[in-house]
């Protein structure tokens, strides 16, 4: 099964996976977001983050390859009374429009090679503008011993020095790497580690 059905599988279910409420981690950068601007969601599934983001007086742009997840996602809106644009698209081979956001969010998009993820990150490298803020968590290596979610292969899995090396012209940058518990939905449950990183383009 390609990645495509794989997760068209997953977000056919009448339950939102991952839950409704957003990322932990994205939630506690609430105090580094602008008052007004517009937001890049990367890969944003059943649109948890992307909603919440637009309930904070955000312009969110949603980007996601399946239509089952985004069915949700729009559901998820007009539940919570928001405006999200949505765009159908894989976030690899995406056209990202240059300079347009003030904030990219890359939460948990995990299922991409290191040659997507290489097209990917260039991607949001160019829609992010000058001075915009960055936001990626993901799963690190240690995650493959607790196996509570995330890919199953090594080279998918986000590190310090990764991130560091592919960001390095960005500023400010911050990293929270941590083991905890997790309870995002059933998608995300029990001991993770993850990483998460803010930096400035």
């Amino acid at each position: 099964m390609g990645e495509f059905e794989r997760w068209e599988t997953r977000y056919s279910v009448p339950d939102y996976i991952f839950g409704k409420a957003p990322n932990y981690y994205l939630e506690a950068c609430k105090s580094l977001l602008p008052k007004s601007g517009k937001v890049l969601t990367i890969a944003d599934g059943e649109g948890r983050n992307g909603v919440w983001l637009a309930q904070q007086g955000l312009d969110v742009l949603s980007v996601d390859f399946s239509p089952a997840g985004q069915a949700k996602a729009k559901q998820l809106a007009k539940e919570q009374g928001v405006n999200v644009q949505f765009e159908l698209a894989d976030v690899h081979t995406w056209a990202y429009p240059n300079a347009a956001f003030d904030v990219v969010a890359e939460i948990f998009t995990q299922f991409s090679d290191p040659g997507d993820r290489a097209l990917k990150w260039a991607g949001m490298r160019k829609a992010l503008k000058s001075g915009g803020l960055l936001i990626v968590q993901g799963y690190t290596p240690k995650q493959l011993d607790y196996g509570t979610g995330g890919p199953k292969q090594l080279d998918h899995l986000y590190t310090r020095e990764m991130l560091e090396e592919e960001f390095a012209d960005f500023h400010d940058m911050k990293f929270v790497e941590e083991e905890l518990e997790m309870h995002e939905g059933t998608g995300h449950g029990g001991m993770s580690a993850v990483i998460g990183m803010t930096a400035y383009k």
